[in-house]
C-alpha cells in the first residue's frame, strides 16, 4: 500500500503504483489504489463524471475545486442495482481517470459487483418470487437446501418464465421543468477517443428492450431466511414490487396534478426507482431543499396503492399532508395523520397514513 511521504507534508505518494496518462489534462479524476477518487470540479466534463461517480461511489467531501469519493461494497451494490454492469464500471473509471487503473481497484470492483443484482425478490399478486435472468444462477438457487426448503409447495415446483421491459422512464408524470442549473460543459475539443465514447454514452437515450427472466415462488414466512441465505451464497437480493400487475390490492384514486412539474434530477431519481416498470426498494438521497417530498408524492401517485409515510416530527407530518394536497389530486378524506396531538381515525377508504 502507499506510504506517507514526509517530504510532501504527510501526503500519500501513489507514484509507485499508478502512472499518469500522457493526456491526463483532458481527464477529470484521480483514481488511487485504495479506492479513493478525486474529481476536479472545474473540469469541462465535471457534470458527466459527477453523475457517474454518484452512482458508483460514496461522497466523502466536496470543497470548491476537488471532490472526494470512495468505492465501497455498498456503493457498488447500489450501482449494479440501478442497472450498471461490472465491465462498464471498470471501463468508464479507466476512461475518466488521469492515471492508469490500479490492479487492486479493478479486482475490488469485480469482486463486489459480479454477483450483485443477479437475483430479485419480487412481490407480485401478493406472492413472493425469486427471479433471475441467468440460468446458471437459477440452477444454483434451486440446488441450495435452504432455498429448496423455502419453495412454495403449492406451486408444483414450477419455474416460471416471462419477459419484462427494461425501459427506465416509466413513472406517471411527463411534466419536467426546464432546468435552471448549469448545463454540463462541452467536452474538450482534444478529448481522447475513449473519453469521447463515455460522453456519447452519457447522452444516449435508453432504448426499450425486453429480457427473459426465470422465477420460482417462495413461502412468505421464509423471507428473512431466504434473504440471509442469499447473502451467504453471494447473491444478495434486490427487492421489487410489481405494482402494475397487482390486481389484488385496489388502486387508490390519486394522481399528480397537471400543474405539477418535476426537475430533471427528481425525474432521474424516479427513473432509478421505476427503471423496469416495477417499484424497486432502496433509498433516494437528495440534499435539503431539493424536493424530496415531491419525489415521494410522485412515487405514491405512480404506484397508486395505500402508503405509509414515516416522519421525524409533527411539523413534518403537517408538511407532508399539505404537499400531498398541493401536488396531487387526492380527496382530503383519504389522508390521515398520527402525531402525539393529532390522531385522525382511519377507515376503509384511507389511502395515505402519515
Amino acid at each position: 500500500s502507499s506510504g506517507i511521504n514526509a517530504e510532501y507534508g504527510g501526503a500519500f505518494d501513489y507514484r509507485g503504483e499508478v502512472k499518469m496518462k500522457p493526456d491526463h489534462k483532458t481527464r477529470p479524476l484521480f483514481l488511487t489504489s485504495d479506492g479513493h477518487i478525486f474529481l476536479e470540479s472545474f473540469s469541462p466534463i465535471y457534470k458527466q463524471a459527477h453523475d457517474f461517480l454518484i452512482a458508483i461511489a460514496e461522497p466523502i467531501c466536496r470543497p470548491v475545486n476537488i471532490h472526494e469519493y470512495r468505492l465501497t461494497p455498498y456503493s457498488l451494490y447500489a450501482a449494479v442495482s440501478v442497472g450498471l454492469q461490472t465491465d462498464d464500471i471498470v471501463k468508464y473509471l479507466s476512461q475518466l481517470s488521469k492515471t492508469t487503473m490500479p490492479a487492486g481497484v479493478e479486482e475490488f470492483v469485480r469482486m463486489c459487483s459480479s454477483s450483485y443484482g443477479k437475483v430479485m425478490l419480487v412481490l407480485k399478486h401478493n406472492k413472493y418470487f425469486l427471479e433471475t435472468a441467468h440460468l446458471d444462477v437459477l440452477q444454483c438457487l434451486l440446488k441450495d437446501p435452504v432455498l429448496a426448503a423455502a419453495r412454495e409447495t403449492d406451486a408444483d415446483n414450477a419455474v416460471l418464465e416471462e419477459k419484462i421491459s427494461t425501459k427506465a422512464h416509466m413513472f406517471s408524470t411527463t411534466n419536467t421543468a426546464v432546468t435552471d442549473t448549469p448545463q454540463p460543459g462541452a467536452a474538450p475539443t482534444d478529448a481522447p477517443d475513449d473519453l469521447q465514447e463515455f460522453l456519447d454514452k452519457e447522452d444516449e437515450e435508453e432504448e426499450v428492450s425486453e429480457s427473459k427472466v426465470l422465477s420460482f415462488q417462495i413461502k412468505q414466512k421464509e423471507i428473512e431466511n431466504v434473504q440471509r441465505r442469499c447473502i451467504e451464497i453471494d447473491y444478495p437480493l434486490l427487492a421489487e414490487y410489481d405494482f402494475k400487475n397487482d390486481t389484488l390490492n385496489p388502486n387508490v384514486d390519486m394522481t399528480l396534478k397537471p400543474t405539477t412539474v418535476l426537475r430533471p434530477y427528481q425525474e432521474k431519481s424516479l427513473r432509478k426507482m421505476f427503471w423496469n416498470g416495477r417499484a424497486r426498494s432502496g433509498i433516494i438521497v437528495l440534499p435539503c431543499g431539493a424536493g424530496k417530498t415531491l419525489v415521494g408524492v410522485t412515487t405514491a401517485c405512480t404506484v397508486r396503492k395505500k402508503c405509509l409515510v414515516l416522519c421525524t416530527s409533527a411539523v413534518a407530518v403537517e408538511q407532508w399532508k399539505s404537499q400531498f394536497k398541493l401536488w396531487a389530486n387526492i380527496d382530503d378524506r383519504l389522508i390521515v395523520r398520527f402525531t402525539s396531538s393529532t390522531k385522525d381515525k382511519p377507515d376503509q377508504i384511507t389511502a395515505v397514513a402519515i
